[in-house]
This record gives structure tokens, C-alpha cells and sequence, in this order.
């Protein structure tokens, strides 16, 4: 049966699927007959590299610095096939995931540092849909500036048609040029070279302590509830994670967002700016959250002048 060609049917039908254990580079002894459970082998001009399971490797005595997790795209594409490891790379960088490629001939295979599995995973199954996840340009501001609008026609709070401008708006105009502005946590969902999603979060603090303000985020409403806002939401947890961030706040539903692990922050001691905000304002604590923390969240300027 020969291989699909074809980019579009190829990204949607990809499966990737992850296998088990973990995997490592290894330069092999020069001269040494191959032995053991050897997955994949290049011979260069400096000698033979191997990929194999990391126990086996362990057993064998070889050195190994880079420790992958492999993922198999579930489709048999074509070997001339274009645009395939383009766009899979392009999705996985986005993501800051790097990522090497092997070809089969039924699939193509990709290794990730393990850490970044289930991240590389969500990155593909994204892709599959049509949805990249990207920083923030320049030049999308126009765009998320009118996907806010459309976004927020309708206010979270009343449920009621917003007269004018929502004011998500104009704080986002105000965000995007102020001092707690950080670029690496502006992010967009695209699909088909379209902004369908945007979330932003800013600097923000507890007394001496800085954490990041969630907010707001906007999909397009044609294409709300198909997991983009989900999607825009676990983006920002990893990156808060890899960055080191110690915590994420949040003024929004007692509904949805504790299903990504969002409590009220008073029980965390963070006091809301505003008292009567009560539950809404929720905190999400990471692996960097200190102990002791007491004090009220203060948001960037432009949220205060809201």
C-alpha cells in the first residue's frame, strides 16, 4: 500500500502514540560487533550512532547525555511526502520543545526530551486539529484586538450584550505597552494562518513575591467549547512551570476554572484587590510556591484603572 502524500490528510490523521520507556543517544564502540536491542542506527563519517532503550544502554556500558521519550506518528506516509517533519517541528518549537526525527518506512518517529512527553503529545494532537500554539507578534495585534471584542460581546458577568467596546479591549491595548507586559506569556492559538484564541498573562505580586496574572482570554466564538481555551490554558501552566514561576492568579468562574487546579487564593492567604470579588479570585500554586505567603495580589497598572 503506498504512503499518503497528501499534507492536509497526513496532519489529521497522524495519531501520534507514545511508547513506552525512555530512549538515548549513543556513540557505538569502534570496531565492536552490534549486540542487544538496537532501535535505530546512522553511520557518519565519526562513527556509528545508535538509539536504543536507556537500560539497554545502561547494561551495555554506553554514555548517553540526551534522554528521549518516542513518539510514533500512526501514519504511513509516503517517504517523498512534503511538509510533514516541517510542520511537526515548526508546532514543537513553537512549544519550545526540541525534537529529533526519525524516518521509517510505514512512519515517522520523533524523539523528545522526556520531560516534554505529554507536552509534545498535546502539541501533535493540537496540530492534528489544525491548531498551533505560538508567542504573540507585533503585528497579531490588530487581529487578537478584534478576536477580543467578538469574544467578549457578550460579558462573562451578566450574559448580556456589551454596549460599545468591551473593556477587555482596551486593557489588552494597555497590557501589550506596559512595564508587567512578558512576551513569552502572550500567547495565540492559530488555525489555518488565523488568531482563534489569545490568553495574556502579566506581572503581578504578593507583597515582595511576583507571580503572573492570568487574563484575560478570548476564542473565537464560532469555534468556543472545542478546546481551545483549554489548550490556551495548559500552555500557559507549562510555561509557568519551565519558567519557574511560583504561582498564576485569576479573577473569573468558580465553574471552570478549577478543573486545571485553580482554588479560591484566599485559602492559599492571597487576598483579592477587591474584597467583594470573593471565590472568583482563584490562584493556581506551583512547584515554586513558598510557604508563608500572606498579603493582597496586586494586578499591573492597567487592570487598577479598570
Amino acid at each position: 500500500m503506498p504512503g499518503e502524500t497528501d499534507l492536509t490528510t497526513l496532519l489529521q490523521s497522524m495519531h501520534p502514540s507514545l511508547r513506552e520507556g525512555d530512549y538515548v543517544y549513543a556513540l557505538w564502540p569502534h570496531g565492536k560487533p552490534l549486540e542487544g536491542e538496537i532501535e535505530a542506527a546512522v553511520r557518519e563519517a565519526e562513527g556509528l550512532t545508535v538509539v536504543l532503550h536507556r537500560w539497554e544502554a545502561d547494561r551495555l556500558g554506553l554514555a548517553y547525555d540526551f534522554v528521549a521519550s518516542w513518539i510514533t506518528l500512526q501514519i504511513h506516509s509516503a517517504l517523498e511526502a512534503v511538509g510533514l517533519t516541517a510542520a511537526v517541528s515548526a508546532a514543537l518549537t513553537h512549544a519550545g520543545i526540541s525534537c529529533n526525527v526519525l524516518a521509517g518506512f510505514h512512519h515517522d518517529h520523533l524523539l523528545v526530551p522526556s520531560a516534554d512527553a505529554d507536552r509534545a503529545l498535546e502539541v501533535l494532537r493540537l496540530l492534528s486539529r489544525g491548531i498551533v500554539l505560538r508567542n504573540e507578534r507585533p503585528e497579531d495585534r490588530p487581529a487578537i484586538l478584534a478576536l477580543t471584542s467578538r469574544a467578549f460581546s457578550i460579558s462573562p458577568v451578566t450574559g448580556a450584550p456589551v454596549d460599545g467596546t468591551p473593556v477587555e479591549v482596551g486593557l489588552l491595548q494597555e497590557l501589550f505597552d506596559c512595564a508587567e507586559y512578558l512576551p513569552g506569556f502572550s500567547i495565540v492559538a492559530e488555525m489555518g494562518g488565523d488568531i482563534v484564541g489569545h490568553v495574556i498573562s502579566t506581572r503581578g505580586w504578593v507583597d515582595g513575591l511576583e507571580l503572573l496574572a492570568l487574563g484575560p482570554i478570548g476564542v473565537e466564538p464560532t469555534l468556543q467549547r472545542r478546546g481551545i481555551g483549554s489548550a490556551l490554558m495548559r500552555e500557559t501552566h507549562a510555561r509557568a512551570v519551565t519558567a519557574g514561576e511560583p504561582g498564576i492568579a485569576l479573577l473569573g468562574s468558580t465553574a471552570y476554572y478549577p478543573k486545571f487546579g485553580y482554588i479560591p487564593a484566599t485559602s492559599a492567604g492571597v487576598a483579592p484587590p477587591e474584597e467583594v470579588w470573593g471565590d472568583h479570585f482563584q490562584l493556581l500554586t506551583l512547584p515554586g510556591w513558598p510557604d508563608g505567603v500572606l498579603g493582597t495580589f496586586r494586578y499591573a497598572p492597567p487592570f487598577e484603572r479598570l
